[in-house]
């Protein structure tokens, strides 16, 4: 049996009483495996037909499935296309909660690894802004890539504390979701790290400051927007009582009703009359995932009503023509270059550079004085006259969007998949020029032929050895 803290048993005990030896029980268990569609690139019908994984539905998300653990799906060629997302079952619910539609403006303020982040994205469906926040910078580092992989158009990653991201971002967002650092206790199935580190201490220190980040997310909510909390905890103090002092710090905030997720246990009612008990919980004894609480909490209405982003209906069928001023003519004529070759239908935003870089950057926002490491859409890289396209614009295109004459055909499961997330070259007598590497459908990297090869592209931070 798995030593669990004892001042975590007590406190465990009193709350959940004679279902408590049911819970303790669920430590033993193995946690269970499960994936998200990346609907951004497909349904989760295609999705089924096409991955010969043994999949079961996660009630709350019909986009989640479990799977078993031998079936590896981090080793399958599509999981490098982006088309699905490994993530914990329980964390899904987490976006599927905040009702995000497209055209919003959507702040994750703790955002990596990037499961809720490419979650919103999806939901977003290219239209609208979405700012993925993490504080530390080696973690920011894995969310900017996990955008890329899952090919996220529309998303700004930042690298900032809570209170700079509020000075300038006042009455911003219509939707905030603050999965808050919490003590893990959730995790204890799961990570034998979070089992050895826990403390009471932490579990205290954990509640003050979740409480400093929410006070910061809540300047950025606009009149009518949402706030989504969530952690990984079990503990009230960093669960429902969060909730119940914020609302009291906060009168003009209030707890919205959860009807639609199924599967998911109610709030403790600790602190009536206040409706703790429309906010979620997810116990691992009652629910095939690990501990989670979940609460969406609504600004009343007012004046600032929310605003959709306008967005071009002909900025998808053709390139933009509008640039910033500091992409100059001779970086946006080597792109077009090399659009006019490669590509049908461009995504959407709008272009700016950064030193040789090229982006697309999401609505006209103003990123200046702010910690970023992915301002857009990468493009790619403009040296000595010629454009470079770069990973993350192979991984943003659809079939559809690549000219055919471009597209550079493998079966998915084939041996030149393998061979080419490897690194290795690929005969090919076709015209010369960059073609975009698809398995089946799917693009996952860029190649350039020349006599009568395709030189590897894929980028070597990624090959599989």
């Amino acid at each position: 049996m798995r030593q669990l803290p004892e001042a975590f048993e007590q406190r465990m005990k009193v709350l959940l009483g004679d279902s408590y030896d049911a819970f303790k029980e669920s430590f033993e268990n193995v946690h269970v495996h499960s994936l998200r569609v990346n609907i951004l690139k497909l349904d989760a019908e295609a999705f089924r037909q096409l991955i010969h994984f043994d999949l079961y539905p996660i009630p709350w998300l019909a986009t989640g499935f479990y799977y078993e653990v031998d079936e590896r799906p981090g080793k399958h060629p599509l999981h490098d296309a982006g088309l699905y997302y490994i993530q914990e079952a329980s964390a899904m619910a987490v976006a599927e909660a905040s009702g995000v539609s497209p055209g919003q403006k959507v702040l994750d303020l703790c955002a990596a690894p990037g499961g809720k982040s490419t979650q919103l994205a999806a939901m977003l469906n290219g239209e609208g802004l979405l700012i993925a926040n993490e504080i530390h910078p080696a973690r920011a580092k894995i969310l900017s890539q996990n955008i890329e992989r899952m090919g996220i158009v529309n998303a700004i990653v930042t690298n900032e504390k809570p209170d700079a991201l509020s000075k300038r971002f006042v009455k911003f967002f219509d939707t905030i979701v603050v999965d808050a650092p919490c003590s893990g206790e959730g995790m204890f199935r799961k990570d034998p790290e979070a089992l050895a580190q826990w403390t009471p201490d932490l579990v205290s220190m954990c509640a003050i400051r979740q409480s400093d980040i929410l006070d910061e997310a809540v300047k950025m909510l606009k009149d009518g927007g949402k706030l989504v909390y969530s952690t990984c905890t079990f503990a009230p103090d960093e669960n429902e009582r969060q909730i119940a002092n914020l609302l009291m710090r906060d009168p003009d905030l209030e707890i919205e009703r959860l009807t639609a997720l199924k599967g998911l246990s109610p709030g403790l009612n600790l602190a009536p009359p206040l409706p703790l008990s429309e906010t979620k919980r997810i116990w691992p004894h009652l629910s095939k995932g690990e501990g989670h609480y979940l609460a969406v909490l609504r600004r009343r209405a007012g004046s600032n009503t929310p605003e959709s982003i306008q967005t071009d209906d002909n900025v998808n069928k053709k390139l933009a023509r509008q640039k910033n001023d500091n992409v100059s003519d001779a970086y946006w004529s080597a792109f077009e270059a090399f659009a006019h070759e490669v590509i049908d239908i461009m995504p959407k935003g709008k272009p700016t550079a950064f030193g040789e870089q090229l982006y697309l950057m999401p609505d006209a926002i103003e990123i200046k004085g702010l910690r970023v490491l992915r301002p857009g859409l990468h493009l790619g890289t403009v040296r000595k006259g010629r454009f470079e396209p770069s990973h993350a614009l192979a991984l943003a295109l659809k079939a559809e969007a690549i000219k055919p004459s471009r597209r550079f055909m493998l079966a998915i499961e084939s041996p030149e998949v393998v061979k080419y997330l490897k690194g290795e070259t690929l005969p090919y007598t076709g015209k010369k020029g960059w073609y975009v590497v698809m398995a089946g459908q799917y693009p996952i990297g860029w190649g350039k032929c020349s006599d009568g090869i395709l030189k590897n592209h894929y980028p070597k931070g990624l090959r599989r050895v």
